[in-house]
């Protein structure tokens, strides 16, 4: 399933206010720089622990149904299914409506799932017949996302920030993994 981002989130888990009183800068100078630091560690934490942190939208694409029935949304945390459209050999999308499906947002991966003995409708093109636009994230303000995470921004931050050029050692903060692996999703 492709995932497109839709709409980014309106703001960053770490303000600019934040990062620069962990980094000790007083200046403005580097305001944008350090935001732009801010969005590339939100998004480093993102993608190693595979969680939208602010809602944001997606569109999940796919081809066909499952044989099973049950979609596994590759975002998460869930926040909500917004609209499951099929579209058909003419490109024209009609929307499922939302009383006949469930979503079970508390499962990682989460899930959508027809309700009673209903069965999907079949999409009229072969290749992205199928899109589900999702809300993912935490919510929409940085005191949703949990502080370890926000911590591991500002660790990222300041990493980034002391290695803005081709010096050695550039690799990531030793107690990253402290922070982000309780929210890996980790699979037997």
């Amino acid at each position: 399933m492709a995932a497109i981002l839709v709409e980014a989130p309106a703001s960053e888990p770490v303000s600019l206010a934040e990062a620069k009183a962990q980094l000790r800068v007083v200046h403005t100078d580097d305001d944008q720089l350090i935001a732009s630091l801010i969005t590339a560690a939100r998004r480093v934490v993102e993608a190693r622990t595979g969680l939208c942190l602010i809602a944001q939208e997606w569109l999940c694409l796919r081809d066909g149904w499952p044989e099973d029935g049950v979609i596994e949304l590759p975002v998460a945390p869930l926040l909500s299914v917004e609209e499951i459209g099929v579209f058909g050999e003419d490109d024209a999308k009609a929307v499922i409506d939302p009383a006949h499906f469930m979503v079970d947002a508390a499962s990682r991966p989460p899930r959508v799932m027809l309700r009673g003995s209903r069965l999907w409708p079949r999409p009229g093109r072969a290749i992205n017949g199928i899109g589900i636009r999702v809300a993912a994230g935490f919510g929409p303000l940085a005191a949703d996302v949990p502080q370890p995470l926000r911590q591991a921004i500002e660790l990222l931050v300041a990493h980034f920030h002391a290695q803005r050029g081709d010096e050695a050692g550039g690799g990531l903060p030793i107690s990253l993994p402290a922070l982000l692996d309780p929210y890996r999703l980790v699979r037997l």
